[in-house]
């Protein structure tokens, strides 16, 4: 059941030192320009635009007493506008709060208040360098100041629009102490660059193009990584794209930073961004103008929260957005929207009778919301009812929920159906039936048995496991909630094991691969548990890892949603999260599970289906693209991406090991795997002592080898062949090299000699071919010998007789035999 709302009011502006004006200010027509709390909720910034110049346009003051002065600030026109009110950290007293005013054309005021005298300007500094420079957006985060700027160049047209990379992005570290302001150095994080607003979360940078932007551009955000010193592309039609480290300045330039991803790009739909704000967990929240609420995480990837009502939004329709907690606040047209940002469930929505509203922040009170109105400062809260721990009702209301997406998809009606439509209608027959089966199971325990229809009999007799099932995973869901910390991990792994256990006995959809992504997520060492144990994998005795899990199971781990499917939002399909798990936790095992599901492969489909897992990407090559996502790089690594590629058996993936393993030097190995893998097929072989040939006639490493090398040379190859192969790999020398050298490192008829002889005394394939016809004592082949038979006497009589006797071979007709 969802919690109910209480609106209440908190204030009446009677005990703020500026309420009867506040209180004026908001019953005009117009109202304040923009309202803002501090972090800690102590004071109240309003800044009002289009003041005539005696009246305040940015006041700052207490809300809670009346002690030290407050801040006034005004200006005349001529004056650049104001484009920042920024509360910073600060390092000072205990109640000092810090305040930064930052003017178009880069001038910056701090202010500080202290607790019994009131708001001072500390110092005014000057953030950009350069005269012509020009500040469209600022933010602050951490110790520093980022910024968006305007640098038009000296022969800049008169037509601005045509020179759309005249923009960069800038930071600067300000850190206010006791002994004042220090201003730090000026670094450039992006330049040539379009309009960017700049957004900050504790420890990232949202990069949104500005509406009036570059088309082109307009396609994608950015996001800075300030302690990486990294920039990442995201797209909201396409997810994650890539992340570069920016180590010098010229790899901060816009347009070499999208040279690598042009094409991809280029193809992206255009943004659709009507407001967009940071949540307090450090996504960033996007509101489109179709009225969907989507956040785009730190790391790129996009998640669907909500959608308003009300059809297209119109760009001067304000949305305000504000995160309490797990709580996500929307206004619109006068209508207050509380939504659960986890689960996407509405809340509550609750009509708003006043005209113009503006959240307050509330630090220590996750569970209430503040909104500033012309009335007042209200508080909404939350009271669950007394019943609310029952899971039916909510259960019950999922099921009607999940019934609305499905028929909805296959509807062909253009009107858009609803859980109420779905309960009055009697259409659907299907949610009815499921919801009273549920609530009469789940109220077993507590109430008398109900009597269910004849047909929910039957069914309930059907589903019965399915709800013992479901009984004892919420129990173990209270188990997990109710234990102690000591046994909650063992709960979480037996938690873990048995939902990952059911996605795998389902339907491997869209939505359970992400789910089971999440699953692998939150509880990594867990979810390894869970993997090795539905596939039951162990070593037997002879140290090689086995399975022995149902072809069903193989299948969902091998045939579901692939990444072309599921899109590039994070999600993976599942044979790459098992992968990840083997790279973590036991990576040594990850070639061999890799050749383990090769087999199966081969069982389960046929030979090149494009249905199967082979006929897309071959699995060695999903393996290698999991290896080369990880972040550090090490020996191991290298090992690892040798051992996939030998346990494929491809051709082409031997070939590419060995060339590996030639670039790294290690020729024992070398030597090794050529031994192992010519024997596989006629064509490998060539392939690989051709290789080795070349090899062998540039330096000297293969020669303690040779040995094991010329029994590889192919049967077709001859001694013009093999001169012919070692005259093109021979290295060049810019001097002729003399008769008789002193280097030892140069290729001599000597080391050959072997080779050559081998090849030559061993028999031709032709020979071999017609060896046993020449071998013939006679040709052509004796005459098999005949049979004489006697027929009797009757049987000659009534045989008819023919004019002459067949013989019984053409050879016998050679040989002038008669019969």
């Amino acid at each position: 059941m969802k919690p109910a709302g209480v609106l209440r009011r908190v204030s009446d502006f009677s005990e703020l030192s500026r309420g009867h004006w506040l209180r004026e200010l908001l019953r005009q027509g117009e109202g304040p320009s923009h309202v803002q709390a501090s972090p800690d909720g102590q004071h109240l910034l309003v800044l009002q635009k289009n003041r005539p110049p005696p009246l305040p346009q940015v006041v700052a003051f207490q809300r809670h007493g009346s002690g030290g002065a407050e801040l006034e600030r005004n200006w005349q026109q001529p004056q650049p506008a104001l484009v920042g009110l920024l509360f910073l950290q600060s390092s000072g007293t205990l109640g000092s709060s810090t305040l930064a005013l930052v003017w178009e054309h880069g001038r910056t005021e701090v202010w500080r208040f202290v607790v019994a005298v009131g708001w001072q300007l500390l110092q005014t500094l000057e953030l950009c360098q350069g005269a012509r420079a020009r500040i469209v957006s600022v933010c602050s985060q951490g110790a520093s100041l980022v910024w968006c700027e305007e640098r038009p160049p000296l022969d800049a047209p008169s037509d601005m629009s045509k020179c759309a990379f005249r923009f960069c992005v800038c930071t600067r570290a300000l850190e206010v102490g006791e002994q004042g302001v220090r201003l730090g150095t000026l670094r450039i994080v992006l330049h040539n660059s379009p309009e960017y607003q700049v957004l900050a979360s504790p420890q990232h940078v949202f990069l949104v193009p500005a509406t009036a932007g570059f088309a082109a551009t307009s396609k994608f955000l950015l996001i800075w990584h300030p302690e990486k010193a990294k920039l990442t592309i995201t797209a909201p039609s396409a997810g994650f794209i890539r992340s570069k480290v920016l180590r010098s300045s010229s790899e901060s330039d816009f347009r070499k930073l999208l040279l690598g991803s042009v094409g991809l790009l280029s193809g992206l739909a255009p943004l659709d961004i009507h407001t967009s704000a940071v949540s307090n967990s450090g996504g960033l929240l996007l509101v489109s103008t179709k009225g969907a609420v989507n956040v785009v995480e730190p790391d790129g990837t996009q998640r669907h929260i909500f959608d308003l009502e009300g059809g297209p939004l119109a760009q001067e329709s304000p949305v305000q957005l504000k995160t309490f907690g797990s709580i996500l606040a929307c206004v619109l047209a006068g209508v207050l929207y509380l939504v659960d940002q986890n689960s996407g469930r509405l809340i509550e929505k609750k009509i708003l009778s006043m005209k113009e509203v503006h959240f307050l922040e509330s630090p220590g009170e996750e569970d209430s919301i503040q909104l500033l109105t012309q009335t007042g400062i209200y508080s909404f809260s939350f009271s669950r009812p007394e019943d609310s721990s029952r899971p039916e009702p909510c259960l019950v209301e999922m099921v009607f929920e999940e019934a609305c997406k499905y028929y909805q998809r296959r509807s062909l009606s253009s009107s858009k159906l609803t859980v109420e439509k779905l309960k009055k209608g009697g259409v659907f027959q299907a949610p009815v039936a499921l919801a009273a089966i549920l609530q009469h199971s789940l109220h077993q325990k507590q109430k008398p048995t109900q009597s269910l229809q004849d047909t929910y009999a039957k069914l309930l007799g059907t589903m019965s496991l399915e709800l013992q099932s479901y009984m004892s995973l919420e129990l173990l869901k209270t188990c997990v909630v109710c234990a102690p910390e000591s046994e909650v991990e063992s709960y979480c792994e037996e938690l873990v094991e048995q939902e990952v256990s059911r996605v795998l006995h389902s339907d491997m959809d869209k939505d359970n691969l992400a789910y089971l992504n999440s699953v692998f997520a939150s509880f990594p060492k867990a979810a390894w548990k869970a993997t090795r144990s539905c596939l039951q994998l162990q070593q037997n005795g002879d140290g090689l890892l086995v399975a022995r899990a149902t072809p069903e199971v193989w299948k969902k781990v091998l045939g579901g949603p692939q990444q072309e499917e599921v899109g590039q939002n994070g999600v993976v399909p599942l044979f790459e999260l098992i992968c990840t798990s083997f790279l973590r936790f036991k990576p040594k095992w990850l070639p061999s599970f890799v050749e383990l599901t090769q087999q199966y492969v081969s069982i389960s489909w046929a030979y090149s289906s494009k249905e199967g897992p082979e006929g897309r990407v071959p699995l060695y090559k999903r393996a290698l693209g999991v290896l080369a996502r990880k972040n550090k790089r090490s020996e191991a690594d290298d090992e690892m991406e040798l051992e996939l590629l030998l346990c494929s058996k491809r051709p082409k993936a031997v070939l590419q090991a060995l060339h590996l393993l030639i670039r790294l030097k290690r020729w024992q190995r070398v030597v090794e795997v050529a031994e192992k893998f010519s024997k596989l097929s006629p064509l490998l072989n060539k392939e690989i002592f051709t290789t080795l040939l070349a090899e062998f006639a540039q330096h000297r490493e293969l020669d303690p080898y040779l040995e094991t090398l010329w029994p590889l040379c192919p049967a077709e190859l001859t001694a013009s062949d093999i001169l012919t192969m070692v005259l093109q790999h021979l290295p060049r020398s810019q001097e002729d090299p003399a008769p008789f050298s002193n280097e030892g490192n140069q290729l001599t008829v000597g080391l050959l000699k072997p080779l050559l002889q081998r090849v030559v005394q061993r028999p031709r394939v032709q020979d071999e071919m017609y060896s046993d016809a020449l071998q013939s004592p006679t040709f052509p082949p004796p005459t098999p010998p005949r049979e004489h038979r006697i027929p009797s006497k009757a049987a000659a009589d009534d045989a008819p007789q023919p004019p002459m006797a067949r013989t019984s071979s053409p050879s016998a007709l050679v040989q002038g035999e008669a019969v």
